[in-house]
């Protein structure tokens, strides 16, 4: 039981930053001035409306900067680990992460020149 003791300890510490953390949020910390505005829904800064502005072409913009953030993240989750071995891999480790980084290169460089990174 004596090597169960931290866990246990960790556990109710734990447990109980999770329920002070809700009680003092509902009851202690934030206003309680509720209004129209702050009921509404939010939508990127567009007022929701059942289709398309002008019924024309829904903007994907926001999508389309959401997927570049996904592709960038996946790219550092390949190298961390590449990053942690290097000394194991060698030559090997060295040419494969330059090939990774010149095809992500690529794409970075094709969707600036296409205008995917700008907000306008």
């Amino acid at each position: 039981m004596e090597l169960y003791t931290p866990v246990l300890a960790l556990t109710l510490v734990a447990l109980a930053f999770a329920v002070l953390s809700i009680v003092a949020s509902a009851f202690i910390v934030g206003p309680r001035r509720y209004n129209r505005a702050k009921s509404d829904s939010y939508e990127c800064g567009i007022e929701p409306t059942p289709g398309a502005v002008g019924g024309g072409r829904f903007p994907v913009k926001y999508y389309t900067v959401a997927m570049t953030f996904i592709i960038f993240d996946v790219e550092i989750m390949f190298l961390v680990p590449w990053a942690v071995y290097f000394n194991q891999l060698s030559w090997f480790g060295l040419i494969a992460v330059f090939l990774f980084l010149f095809n992500i290169t690529l794409a970075y460089a094709y969707e600036w020149r296409r205008g995917g990174l700008d907000w306008d």
